[in-house]
């Protein structure tokens, strides 16, 4: 297995722990904290496909940097449908999603708990499940070999 592929497995792994804490904060109504481990998910699921092309940047902003790929061919004909739908992913729950889930609404004096309602964290959640969903399809179809294969430490 490649540094890549390590790495995208890695990226896989962490979506999918922000993933079953984000059901796990929705079925709790925790819908702040919901919001932004959906965030975090999505967030890992598009750089899991990023760190196939090579290493990764420090970002909270991966959809330009897979549109990048998108507009230098960086990625197959077969995968372009599915790269720029988990870019509309990474663009819904992108660096702002974060800010205001982490820090609120400082201007406004909104705490993040007041920010986000159930709806907010329903939206969140199905975009996280899309975006994982398609990076988990990419990353197999990349590889080769499901995320699974690789060796997972101990926690």
């Amino acid at each position: 297995m490649t540094k890549e592929t390590k790495e995208s497995a890695f990226r896989i792994r962490l979506a999918e722990g922000f993933l079953q804490e984000a059901r796990q904060d929705f079925d709790l109504e925790r819908w702040r904290s919901c919001v932004d481990n959906s965030q975090l998910a999505t967030e890992n699921a598009a750089k899991a496909v990023l760190a196939l092309l090579g290493p990764l940047s420090r970002t909270h902003s991966p959809a330009p940097l897979l549109r990048a790929g998108l507009d230098g061919n960086d990625f197959p004909d077969s995968q372009r449908a599915d790269i720029a739908a988990l870019a509309e992913c990474a663009e819904m729950l992108g660096p702002d999603v974060h800010s205001r889930s982490d820090y609120g609404d400082e201007i406004g004096g909104l705490t993040p708990w007041q920010l986000f309602r159930r709806d907010d964290a329903a939206e969140a959640l199905a975009w996280a499940e899309r975006a994982l969903s398609l990076a988990a399809g990419l990353a197999i179809d990349t590889t080769g070999a499901s995320p699974e294969d690789s060796p997972s430490q101990a926690m």
